[in-house]
């Protein structure tokens, strides 16, 4: 597709304005909220500058060709001339690609969740193997790996287990990871050497940042009142409680502690406050469960995104007919070969769709 000029104008303006306004202010909290603007938007200004450059620089040579009439320099041009052309369309599409709508989500830590499938104490164990495989990547990556809840099987494997993964970027690396992983490979208990088939569940679920509860003047209906109970005369003499009402949740708060109603409704915003909070957080963990329904599925053998196969040294991702044979470094951490594979194909998939839009 060819590229949208006026919309790389403004992603460059942007940056500049983004430049400007760090080396201006001396607010400590907006210079790192620029920072994090800047450090977004930056590799897709660099990749716009070097396509480019060189498109710039394939038009001099051009010009160049035309008119010089040396002609071992105009060789030398002409060489030139196509190694730029031909890193040219690599360049254009490291700028479609950034061009790709961003997912928020992609920089979030994770709740990562395995829990053995089909297959009794063999799918406990290959869900530890997949448990200590994700640990080794993250450690590749420089991530923190904190196990949340775990619970072991007779035989030493995982019947499930949830851990926070955080760091950068970790659910843009493992949101492909989600579905059912299906092993083949001997037992330990085997005694004919026989391959068994069993299969253990992933889910990668996005951990948003706490929600920061901004409160909307308009979204409040507030009451006030005569206090009632205890406290005197000189408490219900005047209409000092306060009853607030958050209309977009329902959640009410009353307060009459104070002989002020505007301590009340201080205290009451307050309250209401954490009460908004704990309802986000609450929405956000449903949400969380039914991702996790949509991404888990039943544990059938039969529901498989990706087979180990140990006999062979196989790994195979049946979504993209990735099949590589280095399970054992895999299993060790070694899972760029396999999510850069992953990555590549919904990128290609978004620009397919973007060019059918266009």
């Amino acid at each position: 597709m060819a590229l949208p000029e006026d919309k790389l104008d403004a992603m460059l303006k942007r940056f500049q304005d983004l430049e400007s306004a760090m080396s201006e202010t001396t607010d400590g909290s907006k210079i790192v909220e620029l920072s994090k603007d800047r450090a977004r938007l930056e590799p897709t200004v660099r990749a716009i500058e070097a396509y480019r450059a060189a498109r710039d620089e394939v038009a001099s040579l051009k010009s160049l060709i035309a008119e010089e009439t040396d002609k071992e320099m105009r060789g030398l041009a002409e060489a030139e001339l196509e190694e730029l052309k031909d890193k040219l369309p690599e360049l254009e599409h490291d700028v479609e690609l950034q061009l790709l709508p961003k997912d928020k989500a992609d920089e979030f830590p994770v709740i990562l969740e395995v829990r053995a499938g089909t297959g009794g104490d063999e799918a406990a164990l290959f869900a530890g193997d997949l448990l200590r495989m994700y640990q080794r990547y993250a450690a590749t990556q420089g991530w923190r790996f904190e196990v949340v809840s775990s619970s072991e099987s007779d035989r030493g494997g995982v019947k499930e287990a949830v851990v926070n993964i955080d760091g950068d970027q970790v659910y843009g690396r493992l949101k492909f990871e989600s579905g059912v992983h299906r092993v083949q490979r001997v037992p330990e208990t085997e005694t004919q050497g026989r391959v068994h088939t069993s299969a253990a569940t992933v889910a990668v679920l996005p951990e948003p940042e706490d929600v920061d509860v901004e409160i909307n003047e308009a979204d409040l209906r507030i009451d006030v009142f005569r206090a009632s109970g205890p406290g005197g005369q000189s408490v219900n003499t005047t209409d000092s409680a306060v009853r607030i009402t958050h209309i977009p949740s329902g959640l009410v708060v009353s307060q009459q502690d104070e002989k002020s109603q505007h301590k009340n409704k201080a205290k009451a915003l307050k309250v209401l406050r954490a009460r908004l909070f704990d309802y986000e957080r609450a929405k956000q963990a449903a949400a969380r469960a039914a991702d996790r329904k949509g991404q888990v599925g039943s544990g059938d053998r039969s529901e498989r995104i990706r087979t180990y196969n140990f006999p062979q040294g196989r790994l195979t991702d049946h979504r993209i007919n990735l099949t590589l044979y280095s399970l054992d470094q895999i299993m060790q951490g070694a899972l760029d070969p396999v999510i850069d594979a992953l990555v590549t194909e919904d990128q290609a998939a978004q620009l397919a769709q973007m060019n059918e839009e266009a």
